[in-house]
């Protein structure tokens, strides 16, 4: 500590010095939080499909959804069936920087196709984790992230009993 008897110009410079270093180390305490590592490498494995299982339609036909959190629900004709066919949300997991912001950006509407002929829309769902997150995991751990969809099914004339297969586009994007 300094103690002064007087103030005199050399003095008054020496305190006006001290205030500047004493603002400037401040100003560097306070800096923000630094970048993330470059390159941001995030990497995305798709663990298991979209599945809708088993179910009979009615003369009208319906929809079948598939929640994020792995239930299922029906509209219209459709009748749900449990013949031991599972149902799941498609399950992607996704590996990067702790602390990555990631958005999800689903693909258009899909035509799936029937092994007995017949096509069905499929209209891709919302994310478990909702249209954006921030990765919690740390490498190799990864984030998992479960998406729904609904299936529209028409009358059985329109769409046949057998299996409908497709592929979707589901896109993360970090940034």
């Amino acid at each position: 500590m300094f103690f002064f008897n007087g103030i005199t110009k050399h003095t008054n410079w020496f305190r006006l010095v001290v205030i500047v270093m004493s603002v400037l180390t401040g100003y560097v305490k306070t800096q923000a939080q630094e970048p993330p590592p470059r390159p941001i490498a995030v990497y995305v494995n798709p663990a298991q499909g979209l599945i809708f299982g088993a179910f009979f339609q009615g003369l009208s036909g319906g929809t079948v959804i598939i929640y994020p959190d792995g239930s299922r629900s029906v509209t219209g004709s459709v009748v749900q069936a449990n013949l031991g066919y599972p149902f799941s949300p498609a399950i992607f997991e996704v590996e990067a920087n702790r602390g990555t912001l990631i958005s999800i950006l689903n693909g258009p509407d899909v035509t799936l196709t029937g092994s007995n002929g017949g096509t069905v829309s499929l209209h891709i769902g919302s994310a478990s984790t909702g249209s954006s997150f921030i990765t919690t995991a740390t490498p190799p751990a990864r984030n998992l992230v479960k998406i729904g969809g609904t299936l529209t099914v028409g009358s059985p004339p329109a769409n046949p009993s057998g299996n409908y297969s497709g592929i979707f586009n589901v896109t993360f994007i970090q940034e």
